[in-house]
């Protein structure tokens, strides 16, 4: 590809930097600048010099155009020689200014819309501030979505750093104010806090060398104070500076009525101490702040100083030997400090007035008081450790306090953080006891966990005697210790300081934030530029993440700053030190204490600029309208990129090789091969195949991160073996990964890259339409319903093994390689290049990154996914190579594939199948759950449920395991042989462990049991259905042993559906990948429910079948087990439907039994069967009949009269009807013998069709026998006369009415009669006579046994019964 080339118009010395960067990253740069000092510069590093702002424009790939003040836009960009003239309108402008935000928007809307630039984006480039970046350039940058994607490959060869906000351009100008509201509040801060210092004594040296290292640290306290302390000349110009800069974030807020108290009294004192310098241009900032505070700072920083950490090391070799050491205050701090003295090998009596502290301390190996004079007697040292002043003082003087109970020579260590007032006269109280007890003035900082650890800042003043006597409990509990000359109090007077600006920090914070917020920036991604920055301070750095996190877990309450900054307050009223902004944020966290908020997180101030302007700091995205987010997007591609893809892989002869780190990414593919084994032959056979895709089931999500690493690298090499053995055939790896975001990246993509090489890219999709998962904006999205919701604040996220914060997945990335690669430099295609540019764009854009680039794929729909992948093929095309970690989705639209409906069980074969579904149930997500109870309670009628208990097989001993697992098998085998659907599902009850490893084992652990379950059961089921990744992976390779397998398609949208592979214990069986986070509530219920056992047809619907087929089905009468099984052996042997049918005499001989054994022999037969009651003559025991079960029933009123035959008839249809019984009934009257029962040749009479059509709609039959000549028993020797006219005439007549011809007396009837009757519209043949005299035949045959009678006899009538199936053409209908 031609070198990219970048334009510079104006520069400065930070331009020089990014020019610099530029061609050191391989791009051509030219500029135009008036200085000849800068562009004699810039020749040196390469660059080109242009001699007119247009000359500049010339030929570039992006145009980088530097605006100091607003009044040089229309020369630069709209004069005659402007760099509009000439200028491409794909060229990316980059505005490299700070000029106010609504200037540079619009500049934009004017490039954009009057002069159609595509690309406008903002810049603003600083030197960062931070340890790990200190010096090097960061870029902040912001426009619209498509805007920063395109520039961001130019933006990044810039700088160090890249943050880039999407929305409205203006962010680093935004970005700008914010960080210079937070110096312009730390600076004063400092000013004030080395004031008050100062007039309580202590030396601003030691102030700064203490806070420098603490909390009240920030860049511009640690940056600024050496320089006013030194009294430079050169400090001067910071107030001008901070002047102008605060005066333009001022009117910011004011234009958006947003309150910024602190910034206000800060400029206002910077205001004052300008008008000082104004009369005196001479004077020092440093002697300005002397005026305005009434304290001589520099003379006190002049005094001689010491080293207070020098004198903590000398103290450590004169401390006294301490043996027992009482504790009072065993809070949070409190309870770490006692501990930890503890574990120092030191005797600690302990005592808190909350009693369950107490039991945990005696747990801990102290030893517990009732009181504080309990835990004082005899003890050579007392550490105090309370919240405030009140209760130093109840501890020490009030009822059993301290005082009265310590032995003489005590020493007391009082911890806590009160006022230098207190201490001293605390110290003078103590001194009037007459008991030589002495006081440590000892105030720490470091909180909960360095309390535990011994290592807390501890900042020590008081009498030398003191200091040596608790000097080896001060020693075990600190890191840093620092003794404070001064005398008691001088200790709290540094810690006081610490704290005057720890909370000024805390507060400036909130204010930032909540400003940054109204300013319409993301807080989250602005919380990183400012901890870059000069604006940055310790507390900004730790208490931000809460405020973005809306988190207000108490790890220091609110209220503790109502109390220390009560302290400065009361401190600088009696020294008479105004300290404006101290008192300020005094005033805020009061406000939070008085809303309520005093107990929670002291983060919390926030919540005062929240409620007041109704701003959110939270930094999280948040859910939103799936509807109104989907409609605000462009309209899609307007072409189906599919055909385009199909050929495009044809020309493409790369493989795609999915290594599936669960089964579940089969879930949008169809006749796709699925390995779950990767030898290089097994790889060299399906390479030798030339596929255009495979998937190996790996099931690396179940493993260690170590393992899936060993594992990734081991299928690789394979991989690469079997390509080059197979003919080199090219392949590209696809990681499938979990749509939700779970899994071993970037560990398995490093153990791919270490063996397959470098790619161009990596590509991160995990748009997976099926399941819900969109990516907009960069943001990764789960469908709940209707809404959108960030997959960072869903159940996925806080996966025990896999689980995450960021749903942004430029931030995703940097949070899961632990900020090896910054959210800053992955690159992504936005769904505006997708569905304005095309294929062509996409392809255009992956050439363009730098090799070894992340890229965020952005979707929200299939189309958007097709277009990616036509693009990306192109780009394969072009030589360019890419590691990809997916969803489902791209890999289906990456082959072409063209989705096709779910399958049923009927498309593969199976539909009449009778044992039962094996459905097992291993996933813990909340979804899967709601799945199963929604399961129970729609099928749990039909539905055999067995409950596996997680207890027992991952907690128990092996001999439980072991039970557990047996018992199941067991009776889910008992279950899927009589035909049940079976639930094998896990208690529901979440077991995790104390660690993310030890949550693996336990999950490992399960899984296996489930294994064994199945690897138990021997019955093969009719489908199985494994819910959850890991389990569906382990049944498949472990339980049933499958290497193979045909992805067929899908049972439901997303849901993989397979065969097994010939080699698995069972093969053929469908088994059905249900994947955990998959569906609705109802998914797994609609699925079961699909792959149900079909229900026995209707007669009805047997007959309907038989007309639509142009055959007939045998009814053939039954009187005992023998018949009834006979006729079901023959019709599944000849896959024919059949009809069971009874006799009124045979009922009477058999009764229900015989009723009752019809029915279940069809309940259980593999093809269709009916039960039919025949020649119900009697209207009594035809209503009886309606209640036993039958299927159908004919009314035999052909005895009777017309009319009457028709009232008769009537009257049962209408009862028979209302319970979905089919009814036959008979017109005409046959001749003969059927059960003994004889009707004379005179008695008989052919159908009349007249009487048939009148018949047909007064009583509303669904089936008419007719009289044609045929006859009950043996024909005459003649042989059968029938009307086959008559029979046309009554078919054309009953076939308009939707009503069927049976036919009775079929036994005799040739096999060409036979055929005219199905011709002419015989649906039903009624068998009795032949199959009765094969049955007593067979009695004649001499046999041992009454079992044997009964196997000949069966035989012998199921040979007869498969004759007429075949006769009668529904053999191989079933």
């Amino acid at each position: 590809m031609a070198q990219s080339v970048v334009g510079f118009v104006g520069l400065d010395e930070v331009s020089l930097e990014l020019a610099a960067s530029l061609l050191h990253s391989g791009y051509a740069v030219q500029a135009f600048e008036t200085s000849s000092q800068l562009m004699d510069g810039f020749s040196k590093l390469g660059g080109k010099k242009c001699t007119n702002l247009t000359a500049a424009g010339q030929g570039v790939n992006a145009l980088v155009v530097l605006i100091s003040h607003a009044d040089q836009i229309k020369d630069l960009f709209y004069g005659d020689e402007g760099v509009l003239k000439g200028l491409r309108k794909d060229v990316i402008i980059i505005v490299h200014s700070t000029i106010i935000p609504a200037q540079i928007q619009k500049l934009e809307k004017s490039l954009t819309e009057d002069y159609q630039m595509e690309i406008v984006v903002d810049m603003y480039a600083l030197k960062a501030v931070s340890e790990v970046s200190n010096g090097k350039i960061m870029i902040i940058s912001s426009g619209r979505s498509e805007s920063t994607s395109r520039a961001q490959p130019f933006l990044s060869a810039m700088g160090e750093k890249l943050f880039l906000f999407e929305g409205d351009i203006g962010a680093g100008s935004k970005s700008k104010m914010v960080i210079e509201l937070l110096e312009g509040i730390h600076f004063v801060a400092s000013l004030e806090a080395m004031a008050l210092g100062s007039q309580a004594g202590i030396h601003p040296w030691i102030i700064y060398d203490i806070i420098s290292n603490a909390a009240g640290n920030s860049w511009v306290f640690k940056n600024y104070v050496p320089h006013l302390l030194k009294d430079n000349q050169s400090t001067h110009h910071l107030l001008s500076a901070f002047n102008q800069n605060l005066g333009i974030v001022l009117e910011m807020a004011k234009l958006l009525i947003f309150p910024v108290p602190l910034l206000t009294v800060a400029y206002q004192q910077i205001l004052a101490g300008s008008s000082h310098v104004k009369d005196d241009e001479g004077t020092t900032l440093l002697k300005v702040w002397e005026r305005l505070s009434g304290v001589n700072i520099i003379d006190a920083a002049n005094a001689k100083g010491y080293s207070p950490q020098e004198l903590a090391s000398q103290l450590s070799t004169k401390s006294k030997t301490v043996k027992r050491i009482g504790f009072i205050g065993l809070g949070a701090m409190g309870f770490g400090m006692a501990t930890h003295l503890l574990k120092s090998n030191f005797s600690v009596l302990g005592y808190d007035v909350y009693k369950p502290t107490l039991s945990r301390f005696e747990n801990e190996g102290g030893i517990a008081g009732s009181s504080p004079a309990e835990v004082s007697k005899d003890v050579d040292v007392l550490v105090i450790m309370v919240t405030n002043e009140y209760q130093a003082e109840s501890v020490l003087y009030g009822d059993n306090g301290a005082i009265a109970a310590l032995p003489s020579g005590a020493s007391i260590i009082l911890s806590s953080t009160v006022s230098p007032a207190f201490v001293s006269q605390l110290e003078r109280r103590l001194q009037n006891e007459q008991k030589n007890l002495k006081l440590v003035d000892a105030p720490v900082s470091g909180g909960v966990k360095r309390a535990a650890d011994g290592t807390l800042t501890i900042m020590a003043s008081g009498a030398d005697e003191a200091l040596e006597h608790a000097g080896s409990v001060l020693s075990a509990l600190s890191e840093k210790l620092y003794i404070i000359n001064g005398g008691c109090g001088a200790g709290s007077g540094v810690k006081m300081i610490n704290q005057l600006l720890a909370g000024v920090h805390i507060a400036s914070a909130a204010e930032a934030m909540a400003f940054g917020a109204r300013l319409g920036l993301n807080t989250r991604l602005l919380f990183d530029v400012i901890t870059n920055s000069a604006g940055t301070s310790w507390m900004l750095e730790n208490r931000g993440p809460h405020m973005i996190e809306n988190d207000y877990t108490p790890l220091s309450a609110l209220d503790i700053f109502v109390k220390d900054l009560g302290i400065v307050s009361r401190e600088c009223s009696s020294r008479r030190v105004p300290l404006h902004v101290s008192n300020v944020a005094h005033q805020l966290f009061l406000s939070g204490s008085a809303a309520g908020w005093g107990r929670i997180d002291d983060s919390a101030v926030v919540k005062f600029y929240e409620t007041l302007t109704g701003v959110k700091v939270e930094g999280k995205p948040q859910a939103l309208s799936k509807e109104s987010v989907l409609c605000s997007l462009p309209s899609e591609w307007p072409t189906d990129p599919i055909e385009d893809i199909i050929s495009l892989t044809q020309k493409n002869l790369k493989t795609l090789v999915v290594l599936d780190d669960d089964p579940t990414g089969t879930q949008t593919v169809h006749d796709i091969d699925v390995l779950t084994e990767w030898s290089t032959e097994s790889l060299v056979e399906q390479f030798s195949r030339k596929p255009k895709c495979f998937f190996i089931l790996t099931n690396s999500r179940s493993l260690s991160s170590e393992k899936a690493s060993a594992l990734i690298k081991e299928i690789c090499s394979n991989l690469s073996a079997a390509a080059k053995t197979a003919d080199d055939s090219e392949y590209t790896v696809v990681l499938r990964g979990d749509s939700t975001l779970r899994g071993h990246f970037p560990e398995e993509a490093d153990a791919a890259i270490s063996v397959i090489g470098e790619v161009d890219a990596w590509i991160i999709c995990p748009f997976f339409l099926q399941g819900g998962r969109y990516t907009i904006g960069d943001i990764h999205y789960v469908a709940d319903s209707e809404k959108l919701i960030p997959a960072g604040e869903t159940e996925f996220a806080k996966d025990a093994s896999f689980g995450y914060k960021s749903s942004n997945l430029r931030e995703w990335v940097e949070e899961k390689t632990r900020g090896r690669i910054r959210a800053s430099s992955v690159a992504s295609i936005s769904i505006q290049l997708l569905r304005k540019g095309g294929p062509d764009a996409v392809c255009e854009r992956l050439c363009s990154l730098k090799k070894g680039s992340v890229c965020i794929i952005n979707a929200a729909s299939e189309r958007d996914m097709a277009v990616f992948a036509a693009g990306m093929i192109q780009a394969e095309l072009k030589g360019k190579s890419f590691l990809c970690r997916t969803a489902a989705s791209f890999v289906s639209t990456w082959v072409g594939i063209i989705p096709k409906a779910p399958l049923l069980p009927g498309d593969l074969g199976i539909s009449r199948e009778r044992a039962g579904g094996l459905i097992v149930v291993g996933s813990y997500v909340p979804k899967t759950t709601k799945q199963v109870e929604e399961l129970l309670s729609q099928r749990g009628h039909s539905l055999k449920r067995i409950e596996v208990s997680v207890d027992k097989i991952a907690m128990r001993s092996i001999e439980e395991r072991e039970e557990e697992i047996n018992h199941t098998a067991e009776i889910a085998d008992v279950y899927l042989r009589s035909g049940k659907d079976t639930l094998v599902m896990t208690s529901r009850q979440l077991v995790v462990g104390k660690t993310a490893s030890e949550s693996l084992e336990i999950n490992c652990k399960v899984s296996s049991a489930l294994v064994e379950i199945v690897r138990r059961i021997t019955t093969r089921p009719r489908y199985i259905l494994a819910k959850g990744g890991i389990t569906s992976s382990d049944l498949a390779t472990k339980a049933l042993e499958a290497k193979r397998a045909r992805i067929v398609g899908q049972a439901l949208a997303g849901v993989p559906l397979w065969q097994l592979g010939p080699e698995s214990r069972h093969p053929s069986v469908p088994y059905i990948v249900f994947p955990g986070n998959v569906g609705d509530n109802k998914a797994v219920a609609e699925v079961v429910k699909r792959w149900a056992l079909p229900g026995r047809l209707s007669t009805k619907e047997l007959l309907l079948n038989a007309e639509n087929g142009g055959y007939a089905v045998g009814a053939f009468n039954v009187y005992n087990l023998e018949g009834v099984e006979a006729v079901v052996a023959a019709a599944e042997e000849q896959r024919s439907p059949s009809i069971l049918q009874i006799h009124p005499s045979a009922l009477k001989q058999g009764g229900i039994p015989l009723v009752a054994c019809c029915v279940s022999a069809a309940e259980q037969a593999s093809v269709p069967i009916t039960v039919h009651f025949d020649h119900g003559s009697s209207k009594q025991e035809l209503l009886e009949v309606l209640e036993l079960g039958f299927d159908s029933i004919m009314v035999d009123g052909s005895h009777l009269p017309f009319k009457e035959n028709i009232a008769y008839t009537k009257y049962i249809s209408v009862l028979a009807h209302s319970q979905n019984l089919m009814v036959e009934a008979e017109l005409g009257r046959l001749s003969g013998t059927e059960d003994d029962l004889t009707v004379e040749d005179y008695e008989a009479r052919l159908t009349d069709i007249n009487q048939a059509d009148e018949f047909i709609d007064s009583t509303g039959i669904d089936a008419l026998a007719v009289c044609v000549g045929n006859v009950h028993g043996k024909y005459p020797a003649s042989g059968p006369n029938l009307r086959l006219d008559l029979l046309k005439d009554l078919y054309d007549l009953s076939s308009k009415k939707g009503v069927n011809l049976v036919l009775h007396g079929a036994s005799g009837l040739p096999k060409d009669i036979i055929a005219e009757c199905i011709k002419r519209g015989v649906r039903k043949f009624n068998v009795n006579t032949e199959v009765r005299k094969a049955y007593m035949d067979s009695l004649t045959n001499a046999q041992k046994d009454l079992v044997h009678v009964m196997a000949s006899a069966k035989e012998a009538m199921k040979a007869v019964i498969a004759e007429k199936m075949q006769l009668f053409g529904s053999a191989g209908k079933a």
